[in-house]
């Protein structure tokens, strides 16, 4: 169990970090939006106390999506007149505000599903808007480590206090945006407000996968073996993400032919 806990979450992490030079970065977007650090987490909660643990886990995992945006909506509007260190505090502060609210919320997946959506298309309207674009940028041989090590100790965090907080905040902590932190900062130092509103603007459309496996492990966690379940869990996120981005890459296309018309 420990070389899970040490290796696990790690490993996710170093996949989808590396997956841009190795497949490009088409498929490092489409990875980024899975649950590559919550996912693994919440397997291991499983392992440890069982499935009704892992699903009331779950359950609060899905609406911890409005501490995830809670936090975005805070750096991004604080990182647009402050440094670094001012918006990730806000963000931290909002963040904290926010599961603390959640961790009183009745464990029922509708309640959960209902914030997580709210949260989403709230994200979406409210965040500042700006017309850069997220490319990829290098990642360094210590981001990587840095990356690593983080995914590491909050994997080693929820899972050694779980039995003591218990699965609400096991779950809520499960969503600590650990790499919404890591790259809000570093794109921040290295490129500015506007390029991590445009990050943060992004990590949107990665909310509906997340959703979607959430609510497939509260509903089929109590009646089937975990592996089979996450696995199964892990391609409806997939599928999920998939679909959402050619939905989102064909409005974008269709957006822009009235204005081809138009120049005709």
């Amino acid at each position: 169990m420990l070389a899970l806990k040490l290796t696990l979450v790690p490993t996710f992490l170093l996949i989808v970090s590396m997956s841009g030079k190795w497949w490009g970065p088409s498929i490092a977007g489409w990875l980024a939006g899975l649950p590559v650090v919550a996912g693994p987490i919440l397997f291991l909660l499983v392992l440890a106390h069982g499935p009704l643990f892992g699903a009331h886990a779950a359950t609060l995992s899905l609406s911890a999506i409005l501490a995830s945006e809670a936090f975005n909506f805070a750096y991004a509007w604080t990182c647009r007149s402050r440094a670094w260190p001012w918006a990730l505090g806000a963000g931290l502060a909002t963040w904290l505000m926010a599961a603390s609210a959640l961790s009183y919320l009745p464990a029922s997946p509708l309640w959960a599903l209902g914030v997580a959506l709210a949260a989403t298309l709230f994200g979406q309207s409210f965040l500042p808007r700006t017309a850069a674009v997220a490319a990829g940028v290098p990642l360094t041989c210590t981001d990587l480590i840095c990356r690593m090590l983080a995914g590491m100790a909050l994997t080693l965090l929820v899972t050694s206090v779980s039995a003591r907080v218990g699965p609400t905040w096991s779950g809520l902590l499960a969503v600590f945006p650990l790499l919404g932190i890591v790259l809000s900062v570093s794109s921040q130092r290295a490129h500015g407000a506007d390029f991590v509103v445009s990050l943060l603007r992004g990590m949107v459309l990665g909310r509906f996968a997340f959703a979607a496996f959430c609510l497939f492990l509260v509903w089929v966690l109590p009646h089937q073996a975990p592996l089979p379940t996450f696995a199964e869990a892990a391609l409806l996120a997939m599928s999920v993400q998939w679909g959402t981005r050619r939905l989102t890459r064909a409005s974008r296309v269709a957006a822009k032919v009235p204005d081809a018309v138009a120049a005709e």
